[in-house]
């Protein structure tokens, strides 16, 4: 029996990836604009450059600040990858991270929550 789990309120929703570590932004939004969302049930996905991929999250804190911790599986353009990552909520709002390929490259990002994704009410640090 698989216990139904939640998406972290402060996580909700849909976050553009303003910069990343490895690649400009011609790269980053070679396939659309690069992002990450946090869906229902602490799933989600992103797409980077010519990856994308679908996340399975684990939440808490890390320093008093939100955290998320994935592991993710889809494709680095017509090949099959995975991977981890992990991203704190800042104090200025903004979502930072570190995302890795499995047996590839690893790259720091930012994001920051897209236009009329409003963050949520009565926001908590931590779950």
């Amino acid at each position: 029996m698989t216990a139904t789990r939640k998406t972290a309120t402060a996580f909700a929703g849909r976050w553009r990836i303003s910069e990343m570590e490895l690649w400009d932004r011609d790269a980053m939004d070679l396939d659309g604009p690069a992002f990450i969302a946090f869906e229902a049930e602490a799933m989600g996905e992103f797409r980077f450059c010519a990856v994308q991929g679908w996340i399975d999250c684990r939440f808490g804190a890390r320093d008093g600040l939100p955290l998320v911790e994935f592991s993710w599986e889809g494709a680095d353009d017509a090949d099959q990858a995975g991977g981890r990552g992990w991203a704190i909520i800042e104090q200025d709002g903004h979502l930072r991270g570190r995302i890795f390929i499995h047996r590839g490259d690893d790259s720091a990002f930012a994001a920051g929550r897209e236009v009329g994704q409003a963050p949520p009410r009565g926001r908590r640090r931590s779950r």
